[in-house]
C-alpha cells in the first residue's frame, strides 16, 4: 500500500516494472514519442529523470499493462472487487455477513481523512511554468496535464462527500492563454464537474477548482472510474491505496495531502478560450474550440515531486488498461443498473465511444414461436440514455439463445448480429442528437446521429468468407476486399461533399442492385483503402466507427421507407474522410528519428524494442 508515487515507483523498479532514462530528454514531444515507442513493445513504466527545463522528474507508462497494473493495486484489489459486489447485491453480505468481514475494513479506508498538519505538497509553491511542460503531438496546441485529478465541489452542498474528482484534460500553455496566470480545462458531456460549474452559474459565483496531480496511482486511477451515482471517487480512491484518501482546505480550496502537484484556481461564469488542438484518443486532433479557463491561483509541489503522465492516440494506448481495469472492478455493475442487460462493450479499438456492443435479454414473449428482436430494444433505449454510454454511436445488440456470447469476441459476436439481422426491420435511427465531444464525424461539437442494431432469431444467411463475384467487377469501387464474414471493404473516390456523395451511392446502390443481391454479404464499407481498412480487425473497427455519421453515412442496396422506418437489403457505410473531420495523428519523423539515441547500445533504454 502506498502512500506516495515514489513509494509505487521504487517498488516497481525492485520487480523489474519500471526503467529509468538518465539522459536528458526534451518535454517537446520526444518524451510523447519515446513512451510510444516504449507501451508499443510491451515495455515497463519509464521514470524520466532529467527533463529539459523543469527541475522535476516525470513518469510514463505507469498503467501500461493490465499486468503491472494488477500489481500495483495487488493488497487491496479482491478487497475492492468484493466491496463493489456487495453494493451491486446488498442482500449477500446479509446472507453471509462473515464472509464478508474484509469487505467492511476495505470500505473503512473509504472514508476520506481531514488532515490538521500542513500537506507535504504544500512545501514549496512553484509555477506553472516549472513543471515539466510535455508537448505530446506535433499539431497539440500546447503543453498539457494528461492525467490530473480535477476536483470540485457541489456549490448547494459542499464538503468532500459531494464533491467529484474527474479526468479532463487541462492545457498549460499556447493559444491566449496568460502564462502562469490560466490554463486551459476541457471537459466534455456528462461530467460531473459540469454539473457543479452550472450550479456556480446560478449564483453568480466562480467554482473553485483544485487539479491534483501525482500522488499514490490509486488517486489516479480513481479519477477515471465512471461511478454510479451516489458513490464518491474519493471513496474509492481510498479503498483502492488501502489507505484513507488524506486532505485539508487551504484559502478555500481542497488540497491532496498525498499528491505531488496541487494546483488551485477558479472558473468564473462564462468565461472561457479557445483550447485545443490535442492529439486525442480517438486517434484524430480534437479541434479548437472555446472551453472555461482556470485562473491560476497557487501551484505547489511535494519535495522531490514526480510528474505523472501519459499519452493518448489512435488505441491501444495506456488508457487501454484503464478501461480494462475499470470494466474487471465495475463490469457487473451495469446487470443491476439495467436488469435484463448481461454485458455491454465499448470498443477500444474503435475510441471506446463511438461503437457499443450489448448482450441482453428476450423475455417477453417466450411463448410465440416467431423469434424477432423486441426487449432488446428497450434495453438499448436504457443503455443510450445511461451516463457515458450515452455518447456511443453505434450499438450492436443481441441477446443470447442456444449458446452463450461473448461481445469481447468482436469477430464472433458481429458475425452471430449479422447472420440473423433483418435489415428492413432491425435498424433503428436516432437523429439531431448528442455524441462523444471527441467525435469530429457528426454535424458539429456534440453533435450527430446514433444507430442502434438489434438482432435476434434463427439465423437467417450464410455469410460469404470470399468477396461476392458481384462486387469485384464495380468500375471506380476497386479493389474490393474482404474483412471478415459477411463484411466487404470497397475503395472508392475521394469523399467532396455530401451532395456529391448523395449522387455517387445513388449510382453505387443502383449497380449492386443490377448486379443482383447478395444476401450473404450484408455489410459494405466505402473507403478511401480497402488493403488498410481490411490488414487487420482493428483497422475496420477504427476506420468505420470513427469516421462516420450514422444518419449521414449509412445507405442501401433496395433502400425504402415503410411508415417512416428506413430498410434494405444490403448496408453500405460510407466510412471515407471527410473535409469537416478532424485530421489523424501523425508521429513527426524527425523526431522518430532524434530518440533513437536512448534505445542504443549502452543507453538507457537498450533492449526494450
Amino acid at each position: 500500500m502506498y502512500r506516495t508515487l515514489e513509494e509505487c515507483l521504487i517498488d516497481l523498479e525492485k520487480h523489474g516494472h519500471l526503467v529509468r532514462i538518465k539522459e536528458e530528454v526534451d518535454p517537446y514531444l520526444e518524451m510523447a514519442a519515446i513512451h510510444l515507442k516504449v507501451y508499443e513493445a510491451g515495455g515497463p513504466a519509464i521514470l524520466f529523470e532529467r527533463v529539459k527545463g523543469s527541475r522535476f522528474r516525470a513518469v510514463s507508462n505507469l498503467f501500461g499493462s493490465i499486468e503491472r497494473s494488477k500489481f500495483i493495486f495487488r493488497q487491496t484489489w479482491e478487497a475492492v472487487h468484493k466491496v463493489m459486489a456487495v453494493r451491486n447485491e446488498p442482500i449477500n453480505a446479509i446472507k453471509q455477513p462473515f464472509s464478508h468481514l474484509a469487505t467492511g475494513f476495505a470500505a473503512f479506508k473509504a472514508l476520506p481523512l481531514k488532515s490538521r498538519e500542513r500537506p507535504p505538497v504544500m512545501a514549496q509553491e512553484i509555477q506553472i511554468s516549472d513543471l515539466p511542460l510535455i508537448h505530446h503531438w506535433p499539431n497539440d496546441g500546447g503543453a498539457f496535464i494528461t492525467l490530473p485529478q480535477v476536483y470540485s465541489e457541489d456549490p448547494d452542498k459542499p464538503g468532500i462527500m459531494n464533491s467529484n474528482l474527474g479526468m479532463y484534460r487541462m492545457q498549460l500553455t499556447g493559444n491566449d492563454y496568460e502564462p502562469n496566470r490560466e490554463i486551459g480545462l476541457h471537459y466534455q458531456i456528462h461530467r460531473g464537474i459540469g454539473v457543479h460549474q452550472a450550479k456556480a452559474n446560478k449564483l453568480g459565483a466562480p467554482l473553485k477548482v483544485s487539479c491534483f496531480v501525482g500522488g499514490p496511482p490509486a488517486h489516479t486511477l480513481a479519477a477515471v472510474m465512471p461511478l454510479p451515482e451516489g458513490l464518491s471517487e474519493m471513496t474509492v480512491a481510498g479503498m483502492l491505496a488501502g489507505r484513507n484518501f488524506r486532505y485539508g482546505y487551504s484559502e478555500g480550496y481542497c488540497i491532496s495531502s498525498d499528491a505531488d502537484f496541487v494546483i488551485t484556481g477558479e472558473i468564473y461564469p462564462e468565461d472561457t478560450k479557445p483550447e485545443g488542438p490535442f492529439g486525442d484518443h480517438l486517434g484524430y486532433y480534437s479541434l479548437v474550440h472555446p472551453f472555461p479557463v482556470m485562473k491560476v491561483h497557487k501551484v505547489y509541489a511535494r519535495p522531490g515531486a514526480i510528474w505523472p503522465f501519459t499519452v493518448v492516440g489512435r488505441p491501444p494506448q495506456e488508457d487501454t488498461a484503464f478501461g480494462e481495469l475499470i470494466h474487471e472492478l465495475t463490469g457487473d455493475s451495469i446487470k443491476y443498473e439495467i436488469p435484463g442487460v448481461k454485458e455491454v462493450h465499448a470498443v477500444d479499438a474503435a475510441g471506446v465511444h463511438p461503437l457499443l456492443f450489448a448482450i441482453g435479454s428476450e423475455r417477453y414473449t417466450p411463448y410465440q414461436q416467431v423469434k424477432r428482436p423486441a426487449e432488446i430494444l428497450t434495453l438499448a433505449n436504457r443503455i443510450l440514455g445511461t451516463g457515458q454510454l450515452s455518447l456511443a454511436k453505434y450499438l450492436f445488440m443481441t441477446a443470447e439463445e442456444n449458446e452463450p456470447l461473448d461481445s469481447h469476441q468482436e469477430i464472433k459476436f458481429l458475425t452471430h448480429i449479422l447472420e440473423r439481422i433483418d435489415l428492413r426491420r432491425d435498424i433503428h435511427f436516432y437523429t439531431n442528437t448528442t455524441i462523444d465531444t471527441l467525435d469530429y464525424s457528426g454535424t458539429g461539437l456534440n453533435s450527430g446521429s446514433k444507430v442502434v442494431l438489434a438482432a435476434y432469431g434463427d439465423k437467417r444467411r450464410e455469410l460469404c468468407r470470399d468477396v461476392p463475384d458481384a462486387l469485384k467487377t464495380i468500375r471506380g469501387y476497386e479493389p474490393v476486399r474482404l474483412v471478415m464474414p459477411g463484411v466487404v471493404a470497397m475503395q472508392g473516390p475521394a469523399f467532396t461533399n455530401y451532395a456529391d456523395a448523395e449522387r455517387e451511392l445513388h449510382g453505387l446502390t443502383e449497380a449492386l442492385r443490377e448486379k443482383g443481391n447478395d444476401p450473404s454479404c450484408p455489410l459494405i464499407v466505402l473507403c478511401d483503402n480497402s488493403a488498410f481498412l481490411s490488414e487487420s480487425l482493428s483497422n475496420f473497427l477504427w476506420v468505420t466507427f470513427t469516421r462516420s455519421n450514422p444518419s449521414h453515412d449509412m445507405y442501401g442496396v433496395n433502400s425504402s421507407y415503410e411508415h417512416k422506418h428506413w430498410g434494405c437489403d444490403t448496408l453500405i457505410i460510407d466510412a471515407r474522410s471527410k473535409p469537416h473531420q478532424a485530421p489523424p495523428l501523425i508521429p513527426d519523423p524527425a523526431v522518430e528519428k532524434k530518440i533513437e539515441r536512448l534505445f542504443a547500445k549502452g543507453a538507457s533504454l537498450e533492449g526494450i524494442l
